[in-house]
């Protein structure tokens, strides 16, 4: 009873020979000529079709999901440019995968949650493990996805969600892409049920501090925030930012990357105090400023920034909180989603590479080791799905 994990890689600008490259790549690592199931994580510089069409021709169909990314991480290894693509081909006694595919999140994303819900019940067994979702990062609010999902799903145990928003490395007016088998589409969310005999462990850090006191949501309506203490949200937004900085809607997105809204943390999450639920979105016109979630009035905020020393802290708690789930077990494989702005947006390169390898030797440094840079992480805290930002989430099977 074995399971054989590789991870492949690839930055050439051709779409199939990036494709062919990274996946016999993966599939050498892993030591296995035709795989049980694939994940590939890439860059939108790649022609999408061409490239999902080539990694599945490489492991002779195997059942493959995924999604567009701003950035791409192998291990020791990150890249973020337009060409990066990462392939994880594994072969397995011991797991089965359930893949799937819901398109119209912009339209009824709960609608969606209850469809992908639907299609998942004849596969819920007592050994379910858990799903991973890659849902379009541009989403404006995925609460009502999971909640679809989570309301529909008739299991008297806890399903875990983990995953990461598809992202287009920053490129306004691009789509995200969501992959499941042969398709590749926009505004919809790729899914694969894991069941079978497997360990998961797992852990989430925040990189956000609050910067100046807190600050009450006096007039909202759903996700648009109109009013905070009683002024124009985006007066206040100002208060935050140099002078004349923010004189058209357009202007906000160089500091967009940097600066979030925090909310007071829920009881179940021991590790935080304050957690963002949101990066504003401005509207110079009505002075408004829009979230990924839904703020009712008298809601208490806080603005906040990043903050490298709670990244690198938060990395090193993450470390022994897996190794202390694995309870001495070796991973087979190990899932990072990373928020896009804990990225190249923060570091300098060989920093950023620093901290992924120490973090890597720290949890396992010979382990396979596969993830991408998202808009949005997924990951379950005390049995509550969240949709996390500015965060990390890393997943260790065994």
């Amino acid at each position: 009873m074995t399971t054989k994990a590789g991870v492949g890689k690839s930055h050439h600008h051709n779409p199939n020979v990036a494709g062919r490259e990274a996946t016999e790549q993966a599939l050498r690592n892993a030591g296995i000529v035709k795989p049980d199931f694939v994940f590939m994580f890439a860059s939108i510089g790649y022609d999408q079709h061409s490239l999902v069409r080539t990694v599945r021709e490489t492991t002779r169909g195997a059942p493959l999901s995924g999604c567009s990314a701003e950035g791409t991480i192998n291990g020791d290894d990150a890249d973020e440019s337009g060409f990066s693509v990462v392939v994880t081909a594994i072969s397995s006694e011991d797991l089965r995968w359930t893949n799937g595919l819901a398109t119209g999140l912009s339209t009824n994303s709960r609608a969606v949650g209850s469809r992908v819900a639907q299609n998942l019940l004849p596969d819920l067994s007592a050994d379910t493990i858990g799903l991973f979702v890659f849902p379009d990062g541009l989403a404006d609010d995925l609460n009502h996805l999971f909640a679809g999902l989570e309301e529909n799903l008739s299991s008297d145990r806890f399903l875990p969600l983990w995953g990461g928003g598809a992202a287009n490395n920053f490129n306004l007016g691009e789509p995200t892409y969501q992959y499941c088998d042969d398709e590749v589409v926009s505004d919809g969310v790729s899914y694969a049920l894991l069941s079978g005999k497997a360990r998961a462990s797992w852990s989430i850090s925040h990189s956000l501090i609050p910067i100046g006191g807190e600050r009450k949501v006096t007039r909202s309506q759903g996700n648009v925030i109109y009013e905070i203490d009683g002024k124009p949200a985006v007066e206040v937004l100002k208060e935050y930012l140099p002078e004349h900085a923010l004189i058209e809607d357009r202007d906000w997105m160089r500091y967009a990357i940097s600066l979030a809204l925090c909310f007071r943390a829920p009881s179940y999450m021991r590790d935080e105090k304050y957690v963002v639920r949101g990066v504003p979105a401005v509207k110079m016109a009505d002075g408004s400023i829009t979230v990924q979630t839904e703020v009712q009035e008298g809601t208490s905020v806080w603005f906040s920034s990043r903050d490298k020393e709670k990244l690198a802290t938060g990395l090193d708690r993450m470390a022994r909180q897996i190794k202390q789930q694995l309870e001495g077990a070796q991973p087979k494989l190990v899932f990072q989603f990373e928020c896009a702005t804990r990225g190249k947006m923060m570091f300098r390169d060989q920093e950023k590479l620093q901290f992924l390898r120490q973090f890597r030797q720290s949890v396992s440094p010979d382990v396979p080791w596969t993830g991408f840079y998202t808009i949005g992480e997924i990951g379950p805290v005390e049995k509550h799905n969240d949709r996390h930002l500015y965060t990390s989430v890393v997943l260790a099977l065994s």
